[in-house]
Protein backbone atom coordinates (compact mmCIF):
# COMPACT_ATOMS: atom_id res chain seq x y z
CA UNK A 1 0.00 0.00 0.00
CA UNK A 2 1.08 3.54 -0.97
CA UNK A 3 0.68 6.56 0.63
CA UNK A 4 -0.03 10.22 0.12
CA UNK A 5 4.08 10.70 -0.59
CA UNK A 6 3.56 8.99 -4.04
CA UNK A 7 1.45 11.90 -5.27
CA UNK A 8 3.52 14.67 -6.99
CA UNK A 9 3.80 13.50 -10.71
CA UNK A 10 4.63 17.08 -11.69
CA UNK A 11 6.64 17.12 -15.14
CA UNK A 12 6.90 20.29 -17.35
CA UNK A 13 9.27 21.65 -19.93
CA UNK A 14 10.22 24.77 -20.08
CA UNK A 15 11.16 27.05 -22.83
CA UNK A 16 14.62 27.52 -21.52
CA UNK A 17 14.99 23.47 -21.18
CA UNK A 18 13.66 23.60 -25.13
CA UNK A 19 16.12 26.00 -26.37
CA UNK A 20 19.13 24.55 -24.56
CA UNK A 21 18.12 21.01 -25.71
CA UNK A 22 17.78 22.07 -29.31
CA UNK A 23 20.86 23.62 -29.02
CA UNK A 24 22.88 20.71 -27.11
CA UNK A 25 21.73 18.56 -29.57
CA UNK A 26 23.13 19.91 -32.84
CA UNK A 27 26.65 20.86 -30.85
CA UNK A 28 27.01 17.00 -29.50
CA UNK A 29 25.65 15.77 -33.44
CA UNK A 30 28.52 17.88 -35.20
CA UNK A 31 31.28 17.74 -32.24
CA UNK A 32 30.90 14.00 -31.32
CA UNK A 33 30.21 11.75 -34.03
CA UNK A 34 31.34 8.20 -33.61
CA UNK A 35 35.12 8.69 -35.08
CA UNK A 36 35.62 11.83 -32.60
CA UNK A 37 34.48 9.35 -30.06
CA UNK A 38 36.94 6.60 -30.80
CA UNK A 39 39.45 9.10 -31.81
CA UNK A 40 39.44 10.48 -27.86
CA UNK A 41 39.24 6.72 -26.60
CA UNK A 42 43.39 7.10 -26.01
CA UNK A 43 43.91 10.24 -25.42
CA UNK A 44 45.11 11.37 -21.73
CA UNK A 45 42.28 13.43 -20.81
CA UNK A 46 39.61 11.90 -23.06
CA UNK A 47 37.88 14.85 -23.68
CA UNK A 48 39.02 17.75 -26.16
CA UNK A 49 39.57 21.51 -24.96
CA UNK A 50 39.04 23.34 -27.52
CA UNK A 51 35.03 21.70 -27.37
CA UNK A 52 35.21 22.38 -23.46
CA UNK A 53 36.19 26.41 -24.31
CA UNK A 54 33.31 26.18 -26.56
CA UNK A 55 30.89 24.73 -24.29
CA UNK A 56 32.35 27.63 -21.66
CA UNK A 57 31.29 30.17 -24.13
CA UNK A 58 28.08 29.00 -25.06
CA UNK A 59 27.01 29.97 -21.25
CA UNK A 60 26.24 26.03 -20.15
CA UNK A 61 28.84 25.97 -17.26
CA UNK A 62 27.27 28.40 -15.70
CA UNK A 63 23.65 27.23 -16.04
CA UNK A 64 23.20 26.70 -12.85
CA UNK A 65 25.08 29.05 -10.59
CA UNK A 66 23.02 32.22 -9.55
CA UNK A 67 23.68 35.63 -11.70
CA UNK A 68 25.77 37.16 -9.17
CA UNK A 69 28.26 35.11 -9.21
CA UNK A 70 29.21 34.93 -13.29
CA UNK A 71 26.04 32.33 -14.39
CA UNK A 72 22.20 32.59 -15.79
CA UNK A 73 20.72 30.95 -12.42
CA UNK A 74 18.35 29.06 -14.79
CA UNK A 75 18.38 25.99 -12.19
CA UNK A 76 20.04 22.79 -11.75
CA UNK A 77 16.97 21.20 -14.13
CA UNK A 78 18.39 23.05 -16.94
CA UNK A 79 21.27 20.86 -16.95
CA UNK A 80 19.56 18.28 -17.78
CA UNK A 81 18.73 18.16 -21.27
CA UNK A 82 22.46 19.21 -22.26
CA UNK A 83 23.84 16.01 -20.12
CA UNK A 84 21.06 13.93 -21.96
CA UNK A 85 22.62 15.43 -25.39
CA UNK A 86 26.15 14.61 -24.34
CA UNK A 87 25.14 10.78 -23.29
CA UNK A 88 23.32 10.66 -26.44
CA UNK A 89 26.86 11.45 -28.50
CA UNK A 90 28.62 9.70 -26.15
CA UNK A 91 30.47 13.19 -25.42
CA UNK A 92 32.49 13.27 -22.51
CA UNK A 93 33.63 16.46 -20.66
CA UNK A 94 34.27 17.27 -17.13
CA UNK A 95 30.58 18.97 -16.92
CA UNK A 96 28.99 16.68 -14.69
CA UNK A 97 31.71 16.59 -12.28
CA UNK A 98 32.27 20.41 -12.61
CA UNK A 99 28.33 20.77 -12.46
CA UNK A 100 28.36 18.54 -9.02
CA UNK A 101 31.35 20.32 -7.31
CA UNK A 102 29.79 23.59 -7.98
CA UNK A 103 26.41 22.42 -6.61
CA UNK A 104 28.10 21.32 -3.36
CA UNK A 105 29.43 24.67 -3.00
CA UNK A 106 26.28 26.34 -3.63
CA UNK A 107 24.19 24.42 -1.63
CA UNK A 108 26.59 24.03 1.63
CA UNK A 109 29.14 26.37 1.06
CA UNK A 110 30.07 29.79 2.60
CA UNK A 111 29.88 33.09 0.96
CA UNK A 112 33.56 33.34 0.74
CA UNK A 113 33.62 29.63 -0.94
CA UNK A 114 30.91 30.88 -3.57
CA UNK A 115 32.30 34.10 -4.32
CA UNK A 116 35.46 33.27 -5.50
CA UNK A 117 34.85 29.60 -7.17
CA UNK A 118 31.24 29.90 -8.78
CA UNK A 119 32.41 32.75 -10.58
CA UNK A 120 35.49 30.62 -12.21
CA UNK A 121 33.40 27.70 -12.61
CA UNK A 122 31.67 29.97 -14.79
CA UNK A 123 34.40 30.78 -16.93
CA UNK A 124 35.64 27.16 -17.03
CA UNK A 125 37.67 26.40 -14.28
CA UNK A 126 36.83 22.34 -13.50
CA UNK A 127 35.61 20.89 -10.23
CA UNK A 128 35.11 17.22 -8.87
CA UNK A 129 33.56 16.12 -5.93
CA UNK A 130 35.74 12.66 -4.04
CA UNK A 131 33.47 10.87 -2.23
CA UNK A 132 33.99 7.28 -2.70
CA UNK A 133 36.81 5.55 -1.01
CA UNK A 134 36.60 1.77 0.66
CA UNK A 135 32.73 2.21 1.55
CA UNK A 136 29.92 1.18 -0.69
CA UNK A 137 26.92 3.19 -1.54
CA UNK A 138 25.09 1.72 1.89
CA UNK A 139 27.82 3.30 3.87
CA UNK A 140 27.36 6.29 6.26
CA UNK A 141 30.81 7.16 6.67
CA UNK A 142 34.48 7.11 5.08
CA UNK A 143 37.63 6.21 5.86
CA UNK A 144 39.12 9.37 5.52
CA UNK A 145 39.56 11.90 8.43
CA UNK A 146 40.24 15.43 9.10
CA UNK A 147 42.10 15.12 12.22
CA UNK A 148 41.66 17.89 14.57
CA UNK A 149 44.89 20.13 13.69
CA UNK A 150 42.77 20.11 9.92
CA UNK A 151 44.98 17.81 8.53
CA UNK A 152 43.31 14.90 6.06
CA UNK A 153 44.48 11.29 6.01
CA UNK A 154 43.10 8.69 3.16
CA UNK A 155 42.64 8.03 -0.69
CA UNK A 156 39.50 8.62 -2.27
CA UNK A 157 39.18 5.92 -5.36
CA UNK A 158 38.39 6.64 -8.66
CA UNK A 159 37.65 10.57 -8.44
CA UNK A 160 36.02 11.54 -11.70
CA UNK A 161 37.89 14.00 -14.02
CA UNK A 162 40.59 14.43 -11.17
CA UNK A 163 43.47 15.10 -13.54
CA UNK A 164 42.31 18.03 -14.85
CA UNK A 165 40.50 19.51 -11.77
CA UNK A 166 41.47 23.12 -10.04
CA UNK A 167 39.57 21.52 -7.03
CA UNK A 168 38.48 19.40 -5.51
CA UNK A 169 34.82 19.00 -2.74
CA UNK A 170 36.32 16.38 -0.24
CA UNK A 171 33.98 13.93 1.76
CA UNK A 172 36.13 13.24 5.65
CA UNK A 173 35.22 12.70 9.23
CA UNK A 174 36.30 15.50 11.48
CA UNK A 175 35.10 15.27 15.13
CA UNK A 176 32.41 12.81 14.97
CA UNK A 177 30.55 13.95 11.56
CA UNK A 178 30.84 14.05 8.05
CA UNK A 179 32.13 17.06 6.59
CA UNK A 180 33.08 18.50 2.98
CA UNK A 181 36.29 20.48 2.70
CA UNK A 182 37.57 22.25 -0.24
CA UNK A 183 40.84 21.46 -1.55
CA UNK A 184 42.60 22.87 -4.31
CA UNK A 185 44.83 21.39 -6.92
CA UNK A 186 47.92 22.99 -5.82
CA UNK A 187 47.71 21.61 -2.35
CA UNK A 188 48.18 17.87 -3.81
CA UNK A 189 51.87 16.35 -4.01
CA UNK A 190 52.96 15.36 -7.60
CA UNK A 191 52.17 11.47 -6.58
CA UNK A 192 49.11 11.88 -5.19
CA UNK A 193 47.15 10.99 -8.26
CA UNK A 194 47.05 7.75 -9.42
CA UNK A 195 45.35 6.87 -12.84
CA UNK A 196 42.72 4.18 -13.33
CA UNK A 197 41.47 2.76 -16.36
CA UNK A 198 38.01 2.33 -16.37
CA UNK A 199 35.97 -0.12 -18.36
CA UNK A 200 33.82 2.94 -19.88
CA UNK A 201 36.86 4.35 -21.90
CA UNK A 202 35.25 7.35 -23.05
CA UNK A 203 35.75 8.25 -18.91
CA UNK A 204 38.84 9.24 -16.75
CA UNK A 205 39.39 9.18 -12.96
CA UNK A 206 42.34 8.44 -10.51
CA UNK A 207 42.58 7.46 -7.35
CA UNK A 208 43.78 10.55 -5.18
CA UNK A 209 45.41 10.59 -1.98
CA UNK A 210 44.91 13.80 0.12
CA UNK A 211 47.19 12.40 3.00
CA UNK A 212 49.12 15.08 4.68
CA UNK A 213 47.00 17.95 3.04
CA UNK A 214 46.99 20.27 5.72
CA UNK A 215 43.71 23.09 5.53
CA UNK A 216 42.46 26.06 7.23
CA UNK A 217 39.16 26.13 9.14
CA UNK A 218 37.38 27.96 6.17
CA UNK A 219 38.22 24.96 3.91
CA UNK A 220 35.04 23.24 5.57
CA UNK A 221 31.90 23.62 4.09
CA UNK A 222 29.76 25.33 6.93
CA UNK A 223 26.72 23.19 5.57
CA UNK A 224 28.25 19.76 5.02
CA UNK A 225 25.36 17.40 5.51
CA UNK A 226 22.81 19.42 3.43
CA UNK A 227 25.40 19.51 0.29
CA UNK A 228 26.41 16.13 0.61
CA UNK A 229 23.07 14.76 0.93
CA UNK A 230 22.09 17.00 -1.97
CA UNK A 231 24.97 16.48 -4.30
CA UNK A 232 24.72 12.04 -4.65
CA UNK A 233 20.84 12.89 -5.36
CA UNK A 234 21.53 15.30 -8.38
CA UNK A 235 24.62 12.90 -9.06
CA UNK A 236 22.32 10.45 -9.53
CA UNK A 237 19.92 12.72 -11.66
CA UNK A 238 22.74 13.76 -13.72
CA UNK A 239 24.46 10.16 -14.57
CA UNK A 240 20.42 8.85 -15.06
CA UNK A 241 20.67 12.21 -17.69
CA UNK A 242 23.41 11.37 -19.65
CA UNK A 243 22.53 7.14 -19.31
CA UNK A 244 19.16 7.84 -21.08
CA UNK A 245 20.51 9.58 -23.78
CA UNK A 246 23.28 6.93 -24.01
CA UNK A 247 19.93 4.50 -24.25
CA UNK A 248 18.59 6.20 -27.18
CA UNK A 249 21.75 5.95 -29.19
CA UNK A 250 22.09 2.38 -28.35
CA UNK A 251 18.40 1.94 -29.93
CA UNK A 252 19.57 4.07 -32.85
CA UNK A 253 22.50 1.51 -33.42
CA UNK A 254 20.11 -1.33 -32.75
CA UNK A 255 17.67 -0.01 -35.06
CA UNK A 256 20.32 0.76 -38.22
CA UNK A 257 21.38 -2.82 -37.89
CA UNK A 258 18.33 -4.44 -38.25
CA UNK A 259 17.05 -2.71 -41.11
CA UNK A 260 20.10 -3.34 -43.28
CA UNK A 261 21.36 -6.49 -42.10
CA UNK A 262 19.52 -9.17 -44.27
CA UNK A 263 20.17 -12.66 -43.33
CA UNK A 264 18.13 -15.96 -44.98
CA UNK A 265 16.87 -13.29 -47.24
CA UNK A 266 15.00 -11.30 -45.11
CA UNK A 267 15.99 -8.15 -43.33
CA UNK A 268 16.54 -9.77 -39.37
CA UNK A 269 14.08 -6.75 -38.06
CA UNK A 270 10.91 -8.77 -39.38
CA UNK A 271 11.85 -11.60 -36.67
CA UNK A 272 9.84 -11.28 -33.86
CA UNK A 273 12.56 -12.23 -31.33
CA UNK A 274 14.20 -9.04 -32.21
CA UNK A 275 11.23 -6.66 -32.92
CA UNK A 276 10.25 -7.56 -29.24
CA UNK A 277 13.10 -6.80 -27.28
CA UNK A 278 13.77 -3.71 -29.17
CA UNK A 279 10.26 -2.45 -28.83
CA UNK A 280 11.37 -2.56 -24.83
CA UNK A 281 14.59 -0.68 -25.57
CA UNK A 282 12.29 2.24 -26.53
CA UNK A 283 9.92 2.01 -23.66
CA UNK A 284 13.23 1.63 -21.08
CA UNK A 285 14.12 4.59 -22.76
CA UNK A 286 11.08 6.16 -22.82
CA UNK A 287 10.10 5.85 -19.65
CA UNK A 288 13.89 6.55 -18.38
CA UNK A 289 13.11 10.13 -20.10
CA UNK A 290 10.05 10.86 -17.94
CA UNK A 291 11.78 10.35 -14.81
CA UNK A 292 14.90 12.46 -15.59
CA UNK A 293 12.45 15.41 -16.53
CA UNK A 294 9.93 14.73 -13.51
CA UNK A 295 12.73 15.30 -11.22
CA UNK A 296 13.97 18.54 -13.36
CA UNK A 297 11.00 19.55 -12.78
CA UNK A 298 11.16 18.92 -8.74
CA UNK A 299 14.64 19.40 -8.16
CA UNK A 300 14.86 23.45 -7.16
CA UNK A 301 17.77 25.50 -5.60
CA UNK A 302 16.96 24.95 -2.55
CA UNK A 303 17.24 22.01 0.23
CA UNK A 304 16.07 18.71 -1.77
CA UNK A 305 12.52 17.71 -0.39
CA UNK A 306 11.02 14.15 -0.37
CA UNK A 307 9.58 14.76 -3.55
CA UNK A 308 12.84 15.62 -4.88
CA UNK A 309 14.86 12.68 -3.46
CA UNK A 310 11.98 10.01 -4.37
CA UNK A 311 11.98 11.70 -7.93
CA UNK A 312 15.91 11.43 -8.97
CA UNK A 313 16.40 7.61 -6.96
CA UNK A 314 13.66 6.65 -9.76
CA UNK A 315 15.47 8.48 -12.46
CA UNK A 316 18.72 6.81 -11.37
CA UNK A 317 16.85 3.59 -11.25
CA UNK A 318 14.79 3.01 -14.64
CA UNK A 319 17.96 5.28 -16.70
CA UNK A 320 20.39 2.25 -15.16
CA UNK A 321 18.65 -0.42 -15.69
CA UNK A 322 17.47 0.94 -19.57
CA UNK A 323 21.02 1.60 -20.87
CA UNK A 324 21.94 -1.65 -19.07
CA UNK A 325 19.39 -3.95 -20.99
CA UNK A 326 19.93 -2.09 -24.43
CA UNK A 327 23.64 -2.33 -24.49
CA UNK A 328 23.52 -5.85 -23.93
CA UNK A 329 20.57 -6.39 -26.46
CA UNK A 330 23.26 -4.57 -28.81
CA UNK A 331 25.97 -6.89 -28.35
CA UNK A 332 23.96 -9.82 -28.61
CA UNK A 333 21.98 -8.52 -31.87
CA UNK A 334 24.74 -8.13 -33.50
CA UNK A 335 25.95 -11.55 -33.12
CA UNK A 336 29.67 -12.42 -33.36
CA UNK A 337 30.95 -8.87 -34.38
CA UNK A 338 29.05 -7.56 -31.48
CA UNK A 339 31.76 -9.03 -29.32
CA UNK A 340 34.32 -6.85 -31.15
CA UNK A 341 35.96 -4.02 -30.25
CA UNK A 342 35.25 -2.30 -33.62
CA UNK A 343 31.89 -2.61 -33.27
CA UNK A 344 29.93 0.39 -31.90
CA UNK A 345 27.49 -1.85 -29.79
CA UNK A 346 30.24 -2.40 -27.07
CA UNK A 347 30.95 1.42 -26.25
CA UNK A 348 27.08 1.61 -24.77
CA UNK A 349 27.63 -1.56 -22.67
CA UNK A 350 30.81 -0.19 -21.28
CA UNK A 351 28.99 2.74 -20.50
CA UNK A 352 26.24 1.05 -19.06
CA UNK A 353 28.68 -0.81 -16.65
CA UNK A 354 30.42 2.34 -15.54
CA UNK A 355 26.65 4.31 -15.23
CA UNK A 356 25.98 1.21 -12.35
CA UNK A 357 28.31 2.75 -10.35
CA UNK A 358 28.06 6.43 -10.22
CA UNK A 359 25.88 7.57 -7.20
CA UNK A 360 24.12 4.12 -6.55
CA UNK A 361 23.00 1.14 -8.77
CA UNK A 362 19.18 0.27 -9.30
CA UNK A 363 19.14 -2.01 -6.44
CA UNK A 364 20.68 0.45 -3.82
CA UNK A 365 17.96 3.40 -5.40
CA UNK A 366 15.01 0.53 -4.84
CA UNK A 367 16.42 0.11 -1.11
CA UNK A 368 15.59 3.67 -0.54
CA UNK A 369 12.63 3.83 -2.59
CA UNK A 370 11.23 1.25 -0.70
CA UNK A 371 11.21 2.78 2.49
CA UNK A 372 10.06 6.45 1.28
CA UNK A 373 7.55 5.26 -0.78
CA UNK A 374 5.69 1.60 1.23
CA UNK A 375 4.14 1.92 4.52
Amino acid sequence: MTNNRTQNTAIAFSDEQAMILESAKGFCRDRSDITAVRSLLNSDNGYSGDIWAEMVALGWTGIAIPEQYGGSELGIGSTVPLVESMGRHLLSTPYISTTLASQALLRGGSEQHKAHWLPLVAEGSIGTMALLDSEDWGATSTSCNLSADLELQGTKLLVNDAAVADFFIVSANHQGAQVLVLVTADQLSSEALSKKVLIDETKRACSVNFSGVKLRADAILPNSEAALRDSKLIGALLTAAEATGSTAAALDVVVAYLTSRIQFGRLIGSYQSLKHPTVEMLIGMDSARSFIYHAATVVGDEHLDQDAEIACRMAKAQATDALLFAGDRGIQFHGGMGFTYECDAQLYLRRALWVQHQYGDAQHHRLHLANLLLD
